[in-house]
C-alpha cells in the first residue's frame, strides 16, 4: 500500500497540518499508521468528514481559505501556503518537444521566476521526496511519461532579477555571489571523489577566479554535476537580461555584453553536459549580441501561441479565483481593468495586478506601475518623431495604430531608430497586438493598442510625461480644474506661473515649442476628453481640439500664437490671442464638435511670448 504524509495530505484536502494531526489523534482517519513520530496516511483514503458544529464549520472553512501570493516566488512556499493558479501543465508542455534550449521573454511580473522555480523543484534531485508538491497537480494526472521525469536531475538555477547596479564593477561582483552561491548549494561536489575539478570548485566558492574563470563557471558546474551524478544537469538563468539593461541604462553595455555572450555560449553552446536550459527575460536580446551561434535556442515571445497560457492568469483562471475569494461581482471590473493582453491569440491578465487588486479589498489601481524603472521608454519618448508622437495621443483616445514589430530589438537600436518604440513597448507589456492573423502571415506591420485600464494611466503618468516639458501635479491639477470650471483667469494665472518656473526663454523658439507643451498639458485630460491636434475641421486645420466623452462637458478649442519680440506690450498680446480666437470662429473649427452633437464649446485663443501668455475666449451654445 502506498502512503502519503501529513503534509501531503493537508494540501490535498485543504486542511491545516494541525487540522490533519488532531484527527489522526482521534482515530478519524482510516488505515493511518504511525512510524516513530511520522504519520503515514494511506493514499487513497478520502477526506474524513468535520463532525463538528455547522457554525464552526464555516470558521474552518474560512480558516484554511488560502493568504493570496503577494511577492511570492517560492514554488514550494506557494503551494504550501498560498493560493496557486496551477501552471503544471507547462512542463507537459516542454517535454513533448524537449527544445535543447528555451527562452521565454514576457513583461515583468507576469510570473517568470515562479514558474522557473516550479522547474527547478519538479527536475532536481533532492534528498527530499518532492512529488509530494505536484501529486495534487494537473502534471501528475498526465502519465508516466512526465512522472518519470520528476526529481531525476541536477540542476543549476540563478536568478539575475536583483542586479540592478550602477557601475560595471558593481555588476560584475554581484553575478560573479550568485554564481559562488550557486556552487556552494551544490556542496556535494567539494569531497566528490567523481569530480575531477574539485579544485576549480574550491576556487570559485573562495573568491580565487578571474573573469575569465567566472565566464567558465556554468560550463564547469554543469561538466562536475554530470560527473557526480551520471546524468548530465538542467541549466537555469533567470531574468538573464536585467544586467543588460542596466549597463544600457548606466553606459556599461560594451563591458557587460562581451561577459554575457562567453558566460551563456560555454553552458548553452555544444555543451555535452547539458540535459536541457531555461532562460527568461523581458526582451529577446538579438542573436548577434548574446546568443551568437546557438543554433538550439527555441524561442518564445508574447506573440508565440506555445506556452501562451503559463505566463499570466487566463480567464478561466481570474473567474475561479474571484469565486474562490467571493468576488465574483468584480469580475467586469478586473477584466476592464488587468485584461486585454493577448499571448500567442490567449487573453492574458495582469497576475501582479489582479493579486494585489484582490488584496486591497477589490480597489482598482494601477498596481504595476510602482514595479516599473521607465527609463529606457522615457529615453525612446524623448526623442520620438512627430509622428510617433501623434501615434501616442491616438492611443491614450483607445484606437489602434500601425506599427512596425521587431522581435529582435536590441538596446543600442533604441535610439538610433525611434520607430523601434512600438516593438519595445509591446515586449514590456505597455501595448498588445490587436490583429494576430497579420502577425501570423508573416506580416511585420501590425496594428497596436493599450490593453486596458491600468496601463492607460501608466501612459498618462509615466509616458506622457517625456512628451512635453515636467509637468508638477499641482499645477497639472490646476490648470484641469480651472479647464473643467471654465476659469479662464485662473486658468491664464496657472499657465502664466508654469512658462516662468519651468522653460528657459532659449526655449521659446517656435510655435511647435508652445504646440508640444500644451499637448502635454491637456493630455492629463484624456480621461475626460479625446485630445487631437493638427485636424481638418470646417475651412481650416485646427491646433488643439478636446472632444467631450460625456455629453454634460463642454468641448475645447485652442488656436495658439506666438509674438516674436523681446518686449512685448500687454496690448500686442492680447491682440494677438483675439486674432487666434477669431481664426477659431471665422474658420468654423467647432463643426466637427457641432456634428458630434457637442452642445457647447469653449474657444481659446492663446498667444505666448517668451514666458508670458494671454487668452482670449467665448462660449458658443449649440
Amino acid at each position: 500500500m502506498k502512503y502519503i504524509d501529513v503534509h501531503e495530505a493537508a494540501i490535498r484536502w485543504n486542511l491545516t497540518e494541525r487540522r490533519i494531526t488532531a484527527l489522526l489523534r482521534d482515530g478519524r482517519i482510516p488505515g493511518a499508521i504511525k512510524e516513530g513520530r511520522a504519520w503515514l496516511i494511506p493514499s487513497d483514503v478520502q477526506k474524513p468528514e468535520d463532525k463538528r458544529s455547522s457554525k464552526a464549520s464555516k470558521q474552518q472553512i474560512s480558516a484554511v481559505k488560502r493568504p493570496l501570493p503577494i511577492g511570492v516566488v517560492d514554488y514550494r512556499e506557494m503551494v504550501t501556503n498560498y493560493y496557486y493558479v496551477d501552471k503544471t501543465l507547462m512542463i507537459r508542455d516542454f517535454l513533448d518537444a524537449i527544445p535543447k534550449v528555451s527562452l521565454f521573454t514576457r513583461p515583468r511580473r507576469f510570473g517568470k521566476t515562479l514558474n522557473m522555480d516550479m522547474l527547478r523543484v519538479f527536475f532536481e534531485i533532492s534528498e527530499q521526496d518532492t512529488s509530494v508538491y505536484f501529486r495534487d497537480k494537473k502534471i501528475w494526472n498526465c502519465g508516466d511519461r512526465y512522472r518519470r521525469h520528476q526529481g531525476t536531475y541536477p540542476v543549476i538555477f540563478v536568478t539575475f532579477k536583483d542586479i540592478k547596479m550602477e557601475t560595471w564593477e558593481e555588476t560584475y561582483a554581484a553575478m560573479e555571489e550568485i554564481i559562488r552561491l550557486e556552487y556552494k548549494r551544490h556542496s556535494e561536489l567539494a569531497e566528490s571523489e567523481r569530480n575531477t575539478h574539485r579544485d576549480f570548485y574550491g576556487k570559485i566558492v573562495n573568491g580565487d577566479v578571474d573573469q575569465t574563470g567566472i565566464q567558465r563557471a556554468f560550463f564547469m558546474l554543469s561538466q562536475m554535476l554530470h560527473e557526480h551524478y551520471g546524468i548530465a544537469p538542467v541549466i537555469i538563468i533567470d531574468e538573464y537580461d536585467t544586467p543588460i539593461h542596466q549597463g544600457y541604462m548606466r553606459d556599461y553595455y560594451d563591458r557587460v555584453i562581451p561577459f554575457m555572450r562567453n558566460l551563456f555560449s560555454s553552458c548553452f553552446k555544444d555543451n555535452p553536459h547539458l540535459s536541457f536550459g531555461f532562460m527568461t527575460g523581458i526582451l529577446r536580446v538579438a542573436k548577434e549580441s548574446i546568443f551568437s551561434g546557438l543554433n538550439n535556442l527555441s524561442e518564445n515571445s508574447v506573440l508565440d501561441e506555445r506556452f501562451s497560457e503559463y505566463f499570466g492568469f487566463t480567464k478561466e483562471e481570474i473567474a475561479d479565483m474571484m469565486t474562490y475569494y467571493g468576488r465574483e461581482d468584480k469580475i467586469q471590473e478586473v477584466c476592464d481593468w488587468y485584461d486585454g493582453y493577448c499571448f500567442g491569440g490567449t487573453e492574458i491578465f495582469n497576475p501582479w495586478s489582479v493579486i494585489s487588486y484582490l488584496d486591497k479589498n477589490c480597489i482598482p489601481r494601477a498596481y504595476w506601475i510602482s514595479t516599473a524603472n521607465n527609463d529606457v521608454i522615457h529615453e525612446i519618448i524623448s526623442e520620438a518623431t512627430p509622428e510617433i508622437k501623434e501615434n501616442l495621443q491616438l492611443l491614450m483616445q483607445g484606437k489602434s495604430v500601425p506599427a512596425y514589430i521587431d522581435l529582435s530589438v536590441i538596446y543600442p537600436e533604441i535610439g538610433k531608430n525611434p520607430h523601434t518604440i512600438y516593438s519595445f513597448l509591446l515586449m514590456t507589456g505597455y501595448l498588445k497586438l490587436t490583429d494576430m492573423e497579420a502577425w501570423r502571415n508573416g506580416n511585420a506591420f501590425c496594428e497596436v493598442a493599450i490593453p486596458n485600464k491600468e496601463i492607460f494611466y501608466v501612459y498618462e503618468r509615466e509616458i506622457l510625461s517625456a512628451l512635453a516639458p515636467a509637468i508638477p501635479q499641482s499645477t497639472a491639477l490646476a490648470i484641469q480644474q480651472a479647464i473643467v470650471k471654465q476659469d479662464i483667469p485662473a486658468l491664464k494665472e496657472h499657465l502664466q506661473n508654469y512658462l516662468r518656473q519651468t522653460i528657459s526663454v532659449f526655449d521659446t523658439s517656435d510655435e511647435s515649442f508652445y504646440h508640444g507643451m500644451m499637448l502635454g498639458l491637456y493630455a492629463i485630460m484624456n480621461n475626460r476628453y479625446a485630445v487631437t491636434s493638427n485636424r481638418e475641421s470646417g475651412d481650416g486645420r485646427y491646433d488643439i481640439q478636446m472632444k467631450p466623452y460625456h455629453p454634460e462637458m463642454p468641448g475645447i478649442l485652442v488656436e495658439l500664437k506666438v509674438l516674436r519680440e523681446k518686449q512685448p506690450t500687454s496690448e500686442k498680446l492680447r491682440g494677438l490671442s483675439e486674432k487666434a480666437l477669431l481664426q477659431i470662429q471665422e474658420k468654423n473649427y467647432a463643426d466637427e464638435m457641432t456634428g458630434d452633437g457637442v452642445k457647447s464649446i469653449l474657444m481659446l485663443g492663446i498667444a505666448f511670448c517668451q514666458k508670458q501668455a494671454e487668452i482670449s475666449f467665448a462660449m458658443t451654445e449649440c
